[in-house]
Order: structure tokens, then sequence, then C-alpha cells
């Protein structure tokens, strides 16, 4: 389907690149903080965190900082197969560049950035995990843009539910508990959130328990079982279990990590 030729991180405040097309690669950039722009056969893309911006073989553009504002992204250049079968993402048959807000776009950075840790990393089999990691990213956007943008409403309510669950992660949360934050019915509460989202409400309550997780195993004086308890987790070899399968490594590999910097 695709093949991985590079990826890239680009930051800060002076990013400029230019393409004559003639490489016939596609390129996945990933806006994760701030703001840059894009010019694609003369027509302009202001591309924010939270954008996915998907420039196909053969187009040419340049792209570039916006004056002031720092601006990090995750950009992934993938050869795409001569002839695609009928299984095939809609963004590959397409010529047009298509850039907008990723619904998606939670899910897909936590799984981006774990595989770009391996690639940096020197892991084996990195290519192979990152090039299924963007394949994941690319259908999940895939199936929101067949859908049609949602409407403001929903997404109203979907960033309600996801600033509850920052706001109250180490607690219990359940459907029933996000329908009253909406004032809808539980059911209608986890249809949306997992529409907008691509996840069910507990996998994104994992996302961020894990995120934070990570956070602490290097940079707090708490062990691993009083994180555990202190993200919600009763059981530790659960706790333990949902981190290897977000991280692919044991708690106690950023633990280590921790004890060496200290």
């Amino acid at each position: 389907m695709i093949e991985l030729i590079d990826y890239e991180l680009n930051k800060g405040l002076g990013w400029y690149t230019e393409c004559d097309g003639s490489d016939g690669f596609a390129r996945l950039a990933v806006i994760t903080y701030g703001k840059c722009l894009y010019w694609v056969d003369g027509e302009k893309y202001m591309a924010q965190r939270g954008d996915f911006v998907w420039l196909p073989p053969g187009v040419t553009f340049y792209g570039k900082s916006v004056p002031t504002v720092f601006h990090e992204k995750l950009v992934f250049t993938l050869a795409l197969a001569a002839k695609e079968g009928g299984s095939s993402l809609p963004l590959f048959q397409t010529r047009q560049v298509v850039a907008a807000q990723a619904g998606c776009y939670e899910l897909s950075v936590e799984r981006l950035r774990a595989s770009c840790a391996e690639w940096e990393d020197d892991i084996p089999y990195a290519r192979v995990r990152m090039t299924a990691a963007v394949i994941e990213t690319l259908a999940l956007w895939c199936r929101e843009l067949d859908r049609g943008k949602e409407s403001d409403l929903s997404l109203q309510h979907a960033d309600k539910m996801k600033a509850y669950i920052q706001d109250h992660y180490r607690e219990r949360i359940t459907k029933e508990t996000l329908g009253n934050i909406i004032d809808r019915s539980p059911n209608h509460a986890a249809s949306l959130f997992r529409r907008v989202t691509g996840q069910t409400i507990s996998d994104y309550v994992h996302g961020v328990r894990m995120r934070t997780a990570a956070y602490m195993l290097r940079e707090s004086l708490l062990t691993i079982a009083e994180i555990s308890d202190y993200l919600g987790y009763a059981d530790v070899s659960y706790f333990q279990r949902i981190f290897k399968r977000t991280w692919g490594c044991p708690p106690s590999q950023y633990f280590s990590e921790r004890r060496v910097q200290v």
C-alpha cells in the first residue's frame, strides 16, 4: 500500500521547505503545536495544531513558519504503490491537497510519537511500526472525511467531554458521567465521542493517564505503585499492562531512565 521513506520533526520559528513534485512522494504533515503556512500551486493553506495536511505526489509546494509564531509538526514522506486496489484509501487516489482538523488527532499523535521515539532509538522494526501508525492515522482520518464535517454543536459537546476528562482523569468516568455533562443520553454521548475522536471513552481516559504516567515515571519521585494509585489504578499489574500496550515497554524502563538522570 505505502512505503515509508522518511520522517522528520519540524519545529521553531524559521522553518522553510519547498518541493517541485518531481520526487513522486506524498507527504502527511501532522501539526502538533502553533501554526504554519503551505502554498500549493499558488493556493494558501494555514495549518494549526490539530490539523492534518495531505500533500499528494506531484504537487508543487513550499511551506514556511508564520512570522513570530513557534510551531511543531511531524512530517512523513511516503511512496505510494503504482496501482491500488479497491481497498485503497481515498487519499491515495486524489491529486488534490487535503487540509483539515482531525478528530482523531489525540489518538494518532500518541501512536505516531511512540513510533517516532522507536525510530530515533533505532529499535528493530521501528520502520514497520511507524508505517502501521501512519496507515492507521490515514484510515481514521479518511473515515472522518467520508462522513463530512461534524456540526458545531457536536464538536462543542466533544470538546466539553474531553475537557472534563482532562480535569477528572484520575476518577472513574463513564458514558453516564459524560452524558450528564452535555445533557444527553449516555449512549448518545458515547457514540458522539467515538465518532469525533476515533476512540472510546475508556480508551481516551487511558490515553490521558498513560501520558501523565510517562511524565511522572521520569520526572516525579513517586514509585510505580504510587503512580498507579495516583492515576486511579488500584491494580498495579493492570496499570503495567496498559502502559506497555500504550508505549511498547514496561513502566520500569521509564522509571530506570529517571533514576539514571538522578
